[in-house]
């Protein structure tokens, strides 16, 4: 006589997932049968959608140099050239959004949204194209270094730290206290001089980001109508920011930049408190 299997060991594997699919391809790495639907390639063979997961979640995101989630596209950036657009072509159609958004150091008090709003407004097409153009040069060249965050937080708090300067350097009963200022350009000033330290840290020639800076600087102070104060306020800003994120420590890179946008964001709140308080 000779013996026979049992119906189990003759029945075909059944995909753990999907137990009315037959499957005869094992994950490489649990051996449990897998289906189609749930097989997902490897270098060293087919693993199961439970073991991709675990190996994704343990494994650790690359980072940038300078301690940033590495990115492949400068989204940020285009996000941010976009609002302005956007935000330009709502000024063509409704001139008195101005009014509402740009930043005045007389309504600043009262008004606290403008010393960030005034950023995405542009007193016309030739200042919103030389800021966009230098947004979009500057920020496909930090954002992959920096990681979104960092990026995003450089430009916001140098556009706060600029509004900052000009409330700062206006006075009561000076024509400059009733002017109001728009633009990115301190914003824009803030990603120049962290162009300037990102280059230092890693050793590159400064020479041609400097020769920007006295160009701008230039113009700032001998232009009409433009506001030097909140150039240098973003420029100021800029920096400090840029050197917390690169000299961090290389082992707590991520706790130091989080913790110097906190104190970097407190000390402009707290610097625009104290003005209220004195005016």
């Amino acid at each position: 006589m000779t013996s026979t299997n049992s119906f189990a060991e003759q029945a075909p594997p059944i995909c753990p997932r999907h137990p009315h699919t037959v499957a005869y391809v094992r994950c490489q790495r649990c051996d449990r049968p897998t289906c189609p639907a749930c097989q997902v390639p490897s270098t060293v063979g087919i693993h199961c959608v439970d073991c991709a997961r675990r190996s994704q979640a343990g494994r650790r995101q690359a980072r940038t140099l300078l301690g940033g989630a590495v990115v492949s596209d400068a989204i940020v950036t285009k996000v941010l050239i976009g609002l302005c657009l956007a935000v330009y072509a709502w000024q063509v159609f409704t001139p008195a959004l101005d009014s509402r958004l740009s930043f005045v150091p007389v309504l600043a008090a009262g008004e606290p949204w403008r010393f960030l709003t005034t950023a995405f407004l542009h007193a016309g097409y030739m200042h919103l194209g030389f800021n966009m153009w230098a947004l979009w040069v500057l920020g496909g060249s930090l954002e992959p270094v920096l990681g979104r965050w960092r990026f995003t937080a450089v430009y916001l708090l140098s556009a706060l730290g600029g509004s900052t300067a000009i409330y700062w350097l206006s006075w009561p009963g000076t024509v400059s206290w009733i002017t109001p200022t728009v633009g990115a350009s301190g914003a824009v000033f803030g990603l120049f001089s962290t162009m300037f330290v990102v280059q230092r840290r890693f050793g590159r020639d400064t020479s041609g980001i400097v020769m920007l800076l006295i160009v701008n600087a230039a113009i700032s102070f001998l232009g009409a109508n433009i506001s030097w104060q909140g150039h240098l306020g973003g420029l100021i800003t800029g920096g400090i920011i840029a050197a917390i994120y690169a000299w961090a420590p290389r082992g707590r890179r991520q706790s130091v930049g989080i913790a110097g946008t906190i104190a970097v964001a407190v000390v402009i709140v707290g610097l625009n408190a104290v003005r209220v308080l004195m005016t």
